[in-house]
């Protein structure tokens, strides 16, 4: 099962706040002995996000997307994952008690008395509207949950609590997809080498060893190795030191000038 992730909001494209989910994705993905397959970024455009999350509805990938799920007007994942789905948003009566709950406790902090029945309240419950069917993903940091449907689970644009949001989805609900290998690198520089002559060796050891990816990193500038190829392969350990040894064979047959080794 492929894992995707939508990154939501305009202040990430226009750069007033850096992304911190996509690190932190495939950190908590890579402990699990998972990967992130692809990752999105959309702004703060209902439309837009209708289409893209209609995308991963039908995908059949296990996807996050983060922000956008707040009861501000510049809010629109809600009612963009429940258009994408055809189903109308209704107030989840376990998320309304759960945020009705944090009104009461912000109240107190505060000295001051909540009051159900207010316009604030009433706009902090739509916080709790999700398509109809969803269901809740628990949030540590203050109770107001995120939602899923399907494969598609919704959380937060503040890492504080979407982070470990997905790590209660990765092992809550998918424990089955967790590997105790974990995929690893292997790979060499090459000085001064170009890609379009490695190639062919590149199509010969994925040929040779199936489940084996093999990659190259060009470098024009690089301060320690200047300009190089970091050539190497990756995958799960069985089948990696052979497909690495066979790649190292290839490379001196080719005459090519080898330099340091990497493991990752």
């Amino acid at each position: 099962m492929r894992v995707g992730l939508i990154i939501v909001g305009d202040e990430i494209l226009s750069g007033k706040r850096q992304d911190k989910h996509l690190a932190a994705c495939v950190e908590r993905l890579s402990a699990r002995g998972m990967g992130l397959a692809w990752a999105r970024y959309i702004g703060d455009d209902r439309e837009a996000q209708t289409a893209v999350f209609r995308e991963a509805f039908a995908s059949g990938d296990l996807v996050f997307s983060c922000g956008g799920i707040g009861a501000t007007p510049d809010d629109h994942s809600r009612q963009a994952a429940a258009a994408a789905l055809g189903r109308p948003l209704c107030l989840h009566p376990e998320a309304r008690a759960l945020i009705w709950q944090r009104i009461q406790e912000m109240a107190r902090e505060q000295g001051a008395a909540a009051d159900e029945q207010s316009e604030d309240t009433q706009r902090r419950f739509q916080m709790g509207e999700f398509p109809q069917g969803a269901g809740l993903i628990p949030n540590p940091y203050n109770r107001i949950p995120g939602f899923f449907v399907g494969d598609v689970y919704f959380v937060p644009g503040f890492p504080v609590m979407a982070h470990p949001m997905m790590e209660w989805v990765l092992d809550t609900r998918y424990p089955q997809l967790h590997r105790a290998q974990r995929v690893r690198e292997r790979s060499v520089i090459l000085p001064g080498a170009l890609e379009a002559a490695l190639t062919p060796l590149m199509l010969q050891i994925e040929a040779a060893f199936p489940g084996i990816k093999v990659f190259s990193l060009p470098s024009v500038d690089h301060p320690r190795w200047g300009r190089h190829v970091e050539l190497g392969v990756k995958g799960e350990a069985e089948g990696l030191d052979a497909a690495f040894d066979a790649l190292k064979t290839g490379l001196i047959q080719i005459g090519a000038s080898i330099g340091t080794e990497l493991v990752r």
